[in-house]
């Protein structure tokens, strides 16, 4: 009798799972495993999903729960959603080619499913998932062909169990904080910005929670565990961004997609190579894109906060890059008022007499920011833009700056879409500071070159603070903010600015192959340049900003990293230590092609955090060299293979 009640206790536990389940798939190399599931094992109420990773046959149930759901100014959909059907699975299949970032030739490949349901009122709802072999995505869509609503709340929430160890960072407008490492003796409560990077017990999985594809149909979303530690809801912009200006909840009109929701997830190596954010965008709406180059510049205001006013100061970083061979030099804020010698027109004729390309830059303000920097107000509108791209493209600039951004709200998401659109008629590249993180915007507009979006260099300008949390900041980068998209840290810097920076110059050689960006501005003053060794301003000369492949070969966030990038036939390699102990790392090559031999440049940490230690050997596949990292040291390193 008990054995018959215990088999019957446990059909009925299997049946209500399996009508709790109503869809899953998986990857196309079947390590992701996507499940929806109702909450109360029947055809109607709350859903939500599940997400687990597949790791040599280790399965880790890495999220539990992803609940769903959107509120409209109308109605509910969330609550009591009836499940309809389950579309047959769809492989999707693209191969597309990115002018600069991580990886030239992109894949996106992953098997989708779109899952229908209606609200008590007949109301139509759908879910479209998708497996990629690194990650899953999903988004809302309303499939009905007419009517316009505010989106109230949407209901989209990671439950991450408390084991799970995190790396977040404190939302702010700017985006411009530090990561917090969080782990089960410390979770901290409040609003967080995107990307977030997790690691499951154990070690068995990470994963890195964003979105991508936002567009003019949404606004710009965050991360809030403020009333459940363990729930991570996404939540609309502050109403009081953007000193109150623009509505925070988004107005739609139907039909309608929603950002996609990203997770990346798989091993450390998958989140750093990852291109699944851009993979998901919307291609790119520009034809002809000969014009976009991208490329390394000059740039002042690190070591001269007002150094475009000055004519010389400006004539001197031009000289800086015709000398290192970049093609670049911005002149920042101020410009308008620049004296000592010449004005901007001045300037540009002797910039471009060096075989030099000038940048520029603009506040984008507007009464969204309380910024009062110089000039401002010429970028806020279609005529605004028209009118000064068209002097710009006279002059002979390449590209524009454009800061000061404030808010995520719907209308200036649509500002930063105008922007990109109206500076492509005038073959204009784009970077955006003070600005929001990168939502795969690159793929559609692919002018748009760098996001600062990042703590970087700049703050040895505004705060002291900065200088002890750097080595560690500068070694979770690659893991979190700078997988998502370029990152304008403006990096490389051996002088010190208004406060001093403890990295070593090995360590800040090595920035120049970590962190990625299309428009990678060399931020420190010519000297600092000038007075390195040959083997280190050499490297400097030659080291690519557009990459073909990337490959993690050692690191953990906040501790250490080491990356390999490849630029047709040649890699790369970055290393850094983030932490203040000294350290041996070995290198190993086994990532070279078999049967090619390469020299090898390796500038490393010489005797003090000032010195350099060069090497010069031949290797292959089946070598490796043993690095000595000093405290908050690192290295640098080039292979080219030997013909």
């Amino acid at each position: 009798m008990k054995r018959q009640l215990v088999l019957v206790m446990l059909f009925s536990a299997f049946s209500s799972i399996i009508l709790a389940q109503k869809a899953v798939i998986q990857s196309p190399n079947q390590k992701i495993v996507v499940e929806l599931y109702n909450k109360q094992s029947n055809d109607v109420g709350e859903w939500y999903i599940k997400a687990s990773f597949n790791n040599n046959g280790k399965i880790t149930e890495a999220i539990p729960r992803i609940d769903i759901g959107l509120s409209r100014s109308d109605q509910d959909f969330s609550k009591d959603l009836r499940f309809l059907k389950t579309g047959k699975p769809i492989l999707i299949k693209e191969e597309y080619t990115a002018l600069h970032g991580k990886r030239s030739v992109c894949k996106n490949a992953a098997n989708e499913v779109v899952v229908s349901f209606e609200n008590p009122t007949k109301a139509k709802l759908n879910i479209i998932i998708r497996a990629y072999n690194d990650g899953l995505v999903f988004r809302y869509e309303f499939p009905e062909k007419q009517g316009s609503f505010i989106v109230k709340d949407e209901l989209t929430s990671y439950a991450v169990p408390k084991e799970t160890t995190r790396w977040m960072e404190k939302w702010t407008a700017a985006n411009e904080g530090l990561y917090t490492a969080m782990n089960k003796d410390k979770t901290l409560s409040g609003e967080w910005g995107y990307p977030a990077l997790f690691n499951t017990e154990n070690n068995d999985c990470w994963f890195l929670l964003h979105e991508a594809d936002v567009n003019r149909n949404y606004c710009g979303t965050k991360l809030s565990n403020a009333a459940d530690a363990e729930k991570y809801k996404l939540t609309f912009p502050d109403p009081k961004d953007g000193r109150g200006l623009g509505e925070s909840t988004p107005a739609i009109t139907l039909p309608w997609k929603s950002p996609w929701r990203v997770i990346v997830m798989g091993t450390l190596a998958d989140i750093v190579a990852s291109t699944l954010v851009n993979d998901v965008a919307e291609p790119s709406v520009i034809k002809n894109t000969s014009w976009i180059k991208p490329g390394i510049a000059s740039w002042n205001y690190w070591a001269s906060n007002h150094g475009t006013k000055d004519y010389k100061t400006v004539c001197e970083f031009a000289d800086l890059a015709a000398e290192m061979g970049w093609p670049y030099t911005l002149l920042d804020w101020e410009w308008d008022a620049m004296g000592n010698g010449g004005r901007l027109e001045d300037a540009v004729k002797y910039i471009t007499s060096k075989g030099i390309k000038p940048l520029i830059w603009y506040n984008s303000g507007g009464p969204h920011t309380y910024v009062t920097a110089t000039p401002r107000d010429r970028m806020l509108t279609h005529q605004n833009r028209v009118e000064e791209f068209t002097k710009l493209k006279k002059l002979g600039f390449a590209g524009v700056k454009v800061d000061f951004f404030e808010s995520e709200k719907q209308d200036m998401i649509k500002y930063y879409l105008d922007i990109l659109e109206d500076a492509a008629q005038f073959e204009m590249m784009v970077y955006f500071h003070g600005c929001i993180v990168p939502r795969g915007w690159e793929r559609t507009y692919p002018n748009l070159m760098t996001h600062e979006a990042v703590r970087g260099a700049e703050w040895y300008n505004n705060t002291p603070d900065f200088t002890l949390p750097a080595p560690e900041h500068n070694a979770t980068l690659p893991f979190t903010r700078n997988v998502v998209g370029p990152m304008d840290y403006t990096p490389v810097t051996f002088t010190n600015s208004q406060y001093p920076h403890i990295t070593s110059y090995g360590h800040e050689l090595a920035l120049s192959v970590l962190f990625e960006s299309g428009m990678q501005h060399m931020a420190d003053r010519p000297e600092g340049y000038y007075e390195l060794p040959d083997a280190a301003k050499t490297f400097l000369k030659h080291v690519p900003n557009a990459w073909d492949d990337i490959k993690l070969l050692d690191g953990y966030p906040g501790k250490e990293v080491i990356m390999a990038r490849r630029k047709g036939n040649d890699w790369y390699i970055g290393g850094i230590n983030g932490e203040q102990k000294e350290k041996t790392k070995t290198v190993k090559f086994d990532f070279l092609p078999d049967g090619v031999k390469y020299k090898l440049t390796l500038i490393a940490d010489g005797k003090h955090d000032k010195a350099f230690a060069t090497q010069y050997l031949v290797v292959d596949q089946s070598g490796s060299v043993d690095v000595k990292l000093l405290r908050r040291g690192g290295f640098a390193a080039s292979l080219v293979p030997m013909q």
